[in-house]
């Protein structure tokens, strides 16, 4: 190997290294002038090119607690309890807190582990329980090696009786600590030897700094060479959602076809939401079941009155519309429960009503909410895509042509549309695109001319085209994904793996 391969650090620890063949990681610190993190860095890279060898061995060590350390200046609890009493006395045991300097914990240690040397006897007498001394207390093998340890003491060094003795004071509490460590030896290989040897002291230098190069210092160093091809690891940098990406996609889509993006409030009245949309009162979508409503919260419904009075007429007996409308007693109070929006013409329905455009090309990318269970494929929160044109001569067919323009935008060669049935649009098709990959048509939304219950009331006399799909749906044909929760499952490993630029 070419010692001009190897890092600054590296030929350093090898440098050191050479001279002792082998020592402990700790020790290399001081002849090297490294830190102990580059000393560490240093051996893992050599570990790799087999020019050192790493032993790391476990140490037990052992040291003294706080009730070992009073110990070793009082002695042991036993002792001193039996070196206050009198040889054939006999004390009653709650007179014994007066006559020896022990807490409770103490003392009840101390009766026990005496009665268990036979140093006391313990019995009763005339329904007293009373102490009496039976022998003197000897040299405790206990305090000998409480006495040894002085700092952190590896169980090695005690003999195998010592260990047992060391073992049986883990039960008493707070006299000694076990703690291991990890003591890593390191000796370098007949192979580090041999390139330590040829180790130059020259001007090795491994960073080229600007300095350098304006005094042209460098050409007196040697540089260490560089591998390209060397793995480098991956590196994850930050970028916007899957789901954010596609609704930029989608906007740029519609700019460029000549859209204006309208915004509006994802909490609506129903006035907005269903009313204007020439939806019943009584029907299925507005119930609590389908829709949410914000609790005891009531708009004001800052409309135009002559709107309000339209919107009524339609509702009640289709008004001037050539309608019959739906027969019934419109109440406004209903019209000012509010609600989290459902979907997003109830935006571009209120931008008609503000603006009564006689001609106009605007969309909405934003929420919706709807109250149903969380499937593969539906959502509680998800995203729509809403727009509509207004002309005087616009047809169905220019529709159907405006929107294969945007489905081939964004990757869909197959496109084609079925007849359908939606309440605020007649006529109403279904959008529907062939997915090569699951090999089946799929249907994205519903489009056509809004009825003349939706427009008129609002004063808008030419025709209005109007179209809505669920974004995440997109998401998912775009992506390959059979579950719509996938999006929104924070899964790290598919958001890293999903490319930019499909």
């Amino acid at each position: 190997m070419n010692t001009n391969n190897l890092h600054l650090l590296e030929r350093k620890l090898l440098q050191v290294m050479s001279g002792r063949n082998e020592t402990e990681l700790e020790d290399l610190v001081s002849d090297s002038g490294l830190t102990l993190d580059q000393i560490r860095r240093s051996v893992e890279w050599l570990k790799e090119k087999n020019l050192i060898e790493v032993k790391v061995n476990e140490i037990k060590l052992i040291t003294l607690g706080r009730e070992g350390e009073s110990v070793k200046q009082k002695g042991l609890p036993e002792k001193r309890l039996v070196n206050k009493l009198k040889t054939g006395e006999d004390i009653e045991l709650s007179e014994l807190p007066k006559k020896i300097d022990l807490n409770q914990d103490e003392l009840s240690a101390a009766l026990g582990y005496a009665r268990s040397e036979k140093w006391i006897k313990i019995f009763k007498k005339d329904n007293r329980v009373m102490i009496r001394k039976e022998g003197n207390s000897t040299a405790s093998r206990v305090e000998e090696l409480l006495n040894k340890i002085s700092g952190p003491t590896e169980l090695s060094n005690f003999a195998s009786e010592e260990q047992e003795i060391l073992r049986s004071l883990v039960k008493r509490p707070d006299y000694i600590a076990y703690e291991i460590v990890k003591k890593t030896r390191i000796k370098i290989t007949k192979d580090g030897l041999e390139i330590a040897r040829n180790i130059k002291d020259d001007n090795y230098i491994d960073v080229l700094t600007p300095k350098m190069l304006e005094s042209g210092e460098w050409r007196n160093n040697t540089l260490r060479p560089l591998n390209v091809e060397s793995p480098a690891p991956t590196i994850y940098s930050g970028k916007k959602h899957p789901v954010r990406i596609f609704i930029d996609e989608v906007r740029e889509i519609f700019v460029s076809l000549g859209f204006q993006e309208v915004e509006g409030s994802i909490v609506q009245s129903s006035f907005w939401n269903f009313d204007a949309l020439f939806t019943p009162q009584d029907h299925p979508a507005r119930e609590i079941q389908d829709t949410f409503y914000i609790a005891n919260e009531r708009s004001s419904l800052n409309v135009d009155k002559q709107i309000l009075k339209n919107v009524e007429g339609v509702h009640k007996n289709g008004a001037d519309t050539g309608s019959k409308g739906w027969g019934y007693q419109w109440n406004i109070e209903q019209a000012r429960r509010m609600v989290m929006r459902t979907h997003t013409t109830c935006v571009s329905v209120k931008n008609l009503a503000d603006n009564k455009p006689d001609e106009a090309r605007v969309f909405s990318v934003g929420r919706v909410f709807r109250n149903e269970k969380v499937t593969f494929k539906n959502l509680v929160e998800f995203h729509q895509i809403e727009g509509i044109v207004v002309g005087k001569d616009v047809t169905l067919r220019d529709l159907m042509g405006l929107l294969t323009k945007f489905y081939k935008k964004l990757g869909f060669d197959k496109i084609k549309f079925w007849p359908s049935f939606f309440p605020y649009t007649e006529p109403s098709l279904q959008s529907m695109v062939y997915h090569e990959g699951l090999g089946k048509w799929i249907e994205l939304g519903g489009m056509g001319i809004f009825r003349p219950e939706v427009t008129k009331p609002l004063g808008v006399d030419n025709p209005v085209l109007a179209w809505g799909s669920g974004l995440e749906r997109l998401v998912m044909l775009r992506y390959g994904i059979d579950d719509v929760r996938k999006l929104y499952e924070n899964d790290l490993d598919w958001l890293r793996g999903v490319p930019s630029c499909p």
